[in-house]
């Protein structure tokens, strides 16, 4: 069937993106002739983006396809990818990253014999790497400790996340039907949509697979990319309307049959709970502290039962104390959180 012709779809989000996209398109190469890869131009206009992603198309007509869009943002050039998938599994790319080729090879290992079964894995998982390029350091995020290897498994055979592990859209491959059905569609014209991505379709999963290898390089420290601390400050809006949608997402604990998968996806909304509170609090506004209150509104009137666990979470009791004294509490407690999981 044309729509499954290939195994899987690698779908590269592209926005003034010619000073990079190069690496990153030839590391998904080396996964093999059975995959396409989907580059989103996402409406470039400052170099030779566009270009660049006609003339790869050219050269391997089999493999790559360029589309070209008016910019929508991330999610826009996501729900593009998606909505032309050709692969049984669907994976984002982001054109900073790239694929390493050892461990990609044992990924498409697995998910080569699941494109011919009936029922095939939902949700397939390996390892990716913080690459601090400019430090010359890096960080392996890995789920040794969480999943069972070498088999198939559920939600129910799952062990502990420590509080530095998430499931991220660099850790997944998911089947593409499975987020055709949910009718996943991403907010367009705004950051974090990568959140939404791998936490709105946990309820849907049954069955999971975890590879232990470090397949996806990701790239921290550009200039002006959106983890950074400068940035997600001046973006705060977007990542208040990220968090809206995952509140939406699922109703906790109802729409979860698992009882681990719930604790996980409340320990998720958790953390971006947290987010938007030190944030607010980092930029130290009134209006910062009325939107601060109106999340925590939003969460506690949109999904009631998961508010009380979510508010009662460690980390937002920490970061949520009343007062200047309290404010600076939770600062501090986020600086010694960045030292400790090295993130940002």
């Amino acid at each position: 069937m044309l729509r499954y012709s290939k195994s899987v779809t690698f779908a590269v989000p592209c926005y003034n993106s010619a000073e990079y996209m190069d690496t990153c398109i030839e590391s998904i190469l080396k996964c093999g002739d059975d995959i396409e890869i989907i580059i989103v131009d996402d409406g470039s206009t400052k170099d030779e983006t566009p270009r660049k992603a006609d003339e790869w198309a050219e050269k391997y007509p089999t493999v790559i396809r360029a589309i070209h869009q008016e910019n929508a943002g991330h999610g826009g050039a996501v729900n593009t990818g998606l909505l032309n998938a050709r692969g049984r599994y669907f994976k984002v790319v982001d054109s900073d990253d790239w694929l390493d080729e050892e461990a990609m090879q044992k990924v498409m290992a697995y998910i080569r014999p699941q494109c011919e079964l009936h029922y095939p894995t939902d949700l397939v998982v390996a390892n990716y790497v913080y690459e601090k390029v400019h430090e010359n350091k890096r960080t392996v995020m890995h789920y040794r400790n969480v999943f069972p290897q070498e088999d198939q498994f559920t939600w129910d055979d799952i062990g502990h996340f420590h509080a530095s592990q998430y499931l991220l859209m660099h850790s997944v491959f998911y089947r593409t039907d499975l987020l055709r059905d949910m009718n996943l569609k991403l907010p367009e014209h705004c950051f974090y949509v990568d959140n939404i991505f791998v936490y709105a379709p946990l309820p849907k999963v049954r069955t999971i697979y975890y590879i232990d290898a470090d397949a996806y390089r990701y790239y921290i420290g550009r200039e002006g990319q959106s983890v950074n601390e400068d940035v997600m400050k001046s973006r705060i809006d977007q990542q208040i309307t990220i968090t809206k949608v995952m509140i939406d997402a699922a109703q906790l604990p109802d729409d979860v049959e698992s009882k681990d998968l719930e604790r996980y996806m409340e320990n998720y909304l958790s953390m971006m709970m947290c987010i938007c509170s030190i944030f607010l609090r980092m930029i130290d506004t009134d209006e910062a502290e009325v939107k601060r209150k109106e999340i925590w509104n939003y969460l506690k009137e949109h999904n009631p039962k998961c508010y009380k666990s979510v508010r009662r979470h460690l980390i937002n009791r920490f970061t949520n104390i009343p007062s200047a004294l309290g404010r600076k509490a939770g600062i501090a407690g986020y600086r010694i959180a960045q030292k400790i999981f090295k993130f940002n």
